[in-house]
């Protein structure tokens, strides 16, 4: 998958979490997207089967969807954990380098940063 993509469920997993239900309008808002470019990669999600779209609009993961999601959004707390406490960058900055790491990172060096940060 695609950055973009990983971008896209990763902003859907967190509008869930603050809004409850999220649309295309939504995401579009939170990312200053245009609404077409949102159809678009929604469509796509869509169609590698990581999303569905119900008739009012809504947007639900999939299983495998929301397997995806939580572990991107899991790669991006603990990334932005690890740059904070262990090198000294504040909490924006580590949130906005995370969110670039967490798509390129490999999972042998994720899994190595994770258990260091859990002990």
């Amino acid at each position: 998958m695609y950055e973009s993509g990983e971008n896209y469920l990763e902003t859907i997993l967190i509008l869930k979490k603050e809004i409850g239900s999220v649309r295309a309008i939504d995401i579009a808002k939170k990312l200053n997207f245009s609404k077409p470019s949102v159809s678009r990669a929604l469509g796509i999600l869509r169609e590698e089967k990581y999303i569905d779209i119900d008739s009012n609009g809504y947007i639900l993961f999939t299983d495998i969807g929301a397997e995806k999601a939580e572990a991107i959004y899991e790669r991006h707390k603990i990334l932005t954990k690890f740059l904070v406490k262990t090198a000294s960058i504040s909490e924006k900055v580590a949130e906005e380098d995370a969110c670039k790491i967490e798509h390129i990172i490999s999972d042998e060096t994720f899994k190595g940063i994770k258990k260091f940060i859990e002990k």
